[in-house]
């Protein structure tokens, strides 16, 4: 499958929490990391997730978010990849961050140039990648 979401992440469905419309989907990819995904419990059923069963996560880059300095922060979001800078490419208005994850994945951002320049993103800078468990979209292969 092709898409135009920069974020792909292949895992294995290790938990999923049932709701009354919507059940929160857990997955483990690679370097032991965990995403959390909310999804209908229509969805759920459709694809058959449960504990075990492969399937991936798309997050598009404009829903991740990143943060530095924040090893304390109390955030509500429940995604959230530490890692480092690997590449930034900039833009007229957005740059494309490149964040390498310690299991060997990455995950893409797009933040404003104002908003690389103040975190002072440049590669070997550790950072966290976030986003919501409703920015992620589950899918598996058949």
């Amino acid at each position: 499958m092709k898409t135009s979401a920069r974020n792909q992440f292949v895992g294995k469905v290790v938990a999923v929490r049932r709701g009354a419309v919507n059940d929160e989907i857990e997955l483990a990819i690679a370097g032991g990391e965990r995403i959390v995904a909310t999804v209908t419990r229509e969805s759920t059923e459709s694809l058959g997730l449960a504990p075990g069963r492969e399937a991936f996560a798309l997050v598009k880059a404009s829903s991740v978010n990143l943060m530095v300095d924040g090893d304390t922060a109390r955030l509500s979001t429940r995604n959230r990849l530490a890692g480092e800078v690997a590449r930034v490419e900039p833009g007229a208005v957005n740059a494309e961050v490149l964040v390498d994850l310690p299991g060997g994945g990455s995950v893409a951002a797009i933040v404003t140039i104002e908003s690389a320049r103040k975190l002072d993103l440049k590669p070997g800078r550790p950072v966290t990648a976030l986003f919501k468990a409703s920015s992620v979209i589950v899918g598996t292969a058949d």
